[in-house]
């Protein structure tokens, strides 16, 4: 019995696919709300890892911190700008670090390439969303929100507290009356919602 040979022809296909990025939001702009003294800013242009320090490898771990950021980290509950980075402690031996998304893109990976061994290096960017606020009102909005005394946390300062029922970090930056709000960015839509209600309600 002879076989016919079957004959198929493959068309390639190429898909080319027109990918827009979102904010946590879900805008393709940051979202920023202006009120009388108050200005509410999504910001999604920062990159963030996190940085552990290795069981008995700190001091190591703090000197090429060091080397890499030129300063020193932060000490508890603390923060530091060194330029162009932002470094705020997180837990024992522990920190965030932040960058610019367009010129740290690969934040993590420029970490642990400094640090080595010495630490445990995370990506955390697509893990969080932050708000910023700024102006005289900020005081008034945060209060209504979480437990954290806003009006006794001098610049350079960050703490844990819960907004919205969620864990979050709050950070007082060194500018007068601008505050940072982190959280889970899966939360976003919450938070924001909180922020707005707040706000309404202060102003």
């Amino acid at each position: 019995m002879s076989s016919v040979p079957i004959l198929s022809t493959l068309k390639e296909t190429v898909c080319v696919l027109d990918l827009t990025p979102l904010t946590a939001l879900g805008g393709t702009t940051a979202r920023v709300d202006s009120f009388d003294g108050l200005r509410i800013s999504e910001c999604p242009d920062w990159a963030l890892a996190s940085v552990a320090a290795r069981l008995g490898q700190e001091p190591a771990m703090a000197s090429a911190a060091r080397a890499f950021l030129g300063m020193a980290l932060p000490d508890v509950a603390r923060t530091a700008e060194p330029d162009p980075f932002g470094v705020f402690w997180i837990g024992p031996d522990q920190w965030m670090i932040e960058a610019p998304h367009d010129t740290h893109e690969s934040l993590a990976a420029q970490i642990k390439a400094a640090l080595g061994d010495t630490a445990s290096v995370t990506e955390q960017t697509d893990g969080w969303v932050r708000f910023d606020l700024q102006g005289e009102r900020c005081h008034d909005v945060l209060e209504r929100l979480c437990n954290a005394d806003t009006r006794s946390m001098a610049p350079g300062s960050v703490t844990r507290t819960r907004l919205e029922h969620l864990g979050c970090l709050l950070i007082r930056r060194p500018q007068d009356d601008h505050f940072s709000v982190l959280g889970p960015r899966s939360s976003a839509r919450s938070i924001h919602h909180a922020l707005m209600t707040a706000a309404t309600s202060a102003i």
